[in-house]
């Protein structure tokens, strides 16, 4: 489901390990638990939220990863019947997620900050650059998608069309932080 997908060792106990540990720590530095001082702990950041990869394998789940990592990935897509079909809800704004990279190791916490619901046909150029992928361009998120998309609803029994349901994604990467810049480092003072 989605163009994210769940590790092939789904059960290993070293990447459970690894993936609560990262969010011990992921849930500290992006501040989720600020006000658990003041008011108690909050939903958000009581509950670990699930671990999955973007792509169909390790070698896109890292390439995809890279492209979140360094900003420029900051939404997703997939497609919405394989959600009812496998009992999942759709995502909605204010879900954390920990991503993968390829070997099943946690890299990077986001929240979704907006999801909506197109058919596959009425997904536009602002989505398609917002994923971040080749040249950014509509006709690459489409090439791209449709055969994902396809093999997915296949999986499921369902046919591919232009009007296949797509759940279009945007999301902010709260850890790791983003590095600054060399503008907010200050010069020597030289006498």
């Amino acid at each position: 489901m989605s163009e994210h997908t769940e590790p092939e060792l789904d059960h290993d106990d070293a990447r459970d390990a690894a993936v609560a540990s990262y969010w011990a720590t992921a849930r500290k530095r992006a501040g989720l638990n600020r006000l658990d001082v003041v008011v108690g702990q909050q939903a958000l950041g009581a509950v670990q939220p699930p671990a999955w990869s973007f792509g169909s394998g390790s070698e896109e789940a890292d390439s995809l990863l890279d492209l979140v990592l360094a900003g420029r990935k900051t939404a997703t897509a997939s497609a919405e019947s394989p959600y009812s079909a496998q009992g999942v809800p759709v995502p909605v704004p204010g879900d954390l997620s920990i991503i993968l990279d390829g070997a099943g190791r946690p890299r990077a916490l986001i929240v979704t900050t907006e999801v909506e619901v197109r058919p596959f046909r009425e997904v536009d150029a602002e989505h398609a650059a917002a994923e971040g992928e080749g040249d950014l361009s509509l006709e690459h998120w489409r090439t791209v998608h449709e055969p994902f998309f396809a093999a997915e609803l296949a999986e499921a029994g369902l046919p591919f069309d232009a009007d296949v349901p797509v759940v279009l994604e945007r999301f902010k990467l709260l850890d790791p932080k983003p590095r600054r810049h060399h503008e907010d480092v200050r010069e020597p003072v030289t006498t």
